[in-house]
């Protein structure tokens, strides 16, 4: 088999396996499932390692993964509103992880782009492609394409020389769309961690069912994707709080719509929302983590507002 044949199968595996992953477990992965990773020709081939520009055995040169730590702003990944970048592998153009990725810009070869958004977790982009080098910065430029395309063709070997031109106002529309979706993910994932994967309210643990709810809302010029802007609630409270059937003081007390206490419905009304009424929400361990008390009174302003 030839070098190439191999590297384009082994993409077009990794590909398709992160397809099927985060199908079944959404499009943030933990890290030790990326590492497991997948088999090829009876070798595992693990999609993340301790270097961030990954090379798997298999792969006879070119990185398979590029990986953004966690603990990293999110604004050292964006280049403009439609380039991501990426820092070199220490300061030494000529690393052999620099000269990879190098590579891969040559030939055009698409890669898997991991960003950290809490420890443990990531959220994988793909295909993408360096598109841009500057040592002078220490930091080569990436841009994020479509997967259908790719896949169409990575495995035919089709030379995409004559696409370049046509390639640019996709590839900045589906980067621009990636870096809307870094920013809400990484918030949701921060705010999880912060509640220690439960509902704020009812204290619910399946993470499939929670989400991160804004206290100010993020089409506010101050509701900033800050973990003290946010709550971590289920689906059913989430709801609830964005349609004023619920309002939490600055107090982190929980009070529900007067109407909805004289009503008579199910068991969802009486235990999940009725029985909330002036119970406390459950709050981070860090204090920098809790709710804004401002951002509290001015929501709990608009509930008592809807109530009349």
């Amino acid at each position: 088999m030839s070098d190439n044949l191999r590297d384009a199968q082994v993409r077009k595996l990794a590909f398709d396996w992160l397809e099927r992953q985060t199908m079944l477990h959404g499009d943030v992965l933990p890290r030790d499932l990326l590492s497991q990773g997948f088999q090829f020709q009876g070798q595992r081939v693990p999609l993340v390692a301790p270097q961030g520009i990954f090379r798997p055995a298999v792969l006879p040169e070119m990185p398979l993964t590029i990986t953004t730590s966690p603990n990293s702003p999110y604004d050292d990944s964006f280049a403009d509103d439609h380039r991501l970048m990426y820092r070199y592998r220490g300061t030494d153009p000529t690393h052999r992880e620099n000269v990879g990725l190098r590579e891969a810009m040559k030939r055009r070869t698409p890669l898997i782009y991991l960003f950290g958004l809490v420890p443990g977790r990531y959220l994988p982009v793909w295909p993408v492609f360096v598109v841009g080098d500057d040592p002078d910065r220490l930091q080569f430029t990436i841009m994020a394409d479509d997967r259908q395309s790719i896949a169409d063709t990575l495995l035919a070997g089709a030379d995409r020389e004559a696409e370049r031109e046509q390639d640019v106002p996709r590839r900045q529309y589906i980067t621009s769309a990636v870096q809307v979706r870094l920013h809400q993910r990484g918030f949701r994932e921060r705010v999880l961690k912060a509640y220690r994967e439960q509902c704020a309210l009812c204290r619910l643990r399946h993470r499939e069912l929670l989400d991160a709810s804004h206290i100010i809302p993020d089409n506010d010029p101050r509701g900033e994707p800050a973990v003290s802007n946010g709550l971590s609630l289920c689906k059913i409270h989430h709801t609830a709080f964005d349609r004023h059937f619920l309002g939490i003081d600055p107090d982190g007390v929980i009070h529900i719509r007067s109407d909805l206490l004289a009503e008579t419905d199910g068991p969802m009304l009486q235990h999940g929302l009725k029985e909330m009424h002036r119970a406390r929400l459950t709050m981070p361990s860090r204090v920098a983590d809790r709710p804004n008390r401002d951002g509290l009174a001015e929501r709990f302003g608009r509930f008592l507002e809807v109530q009349g």
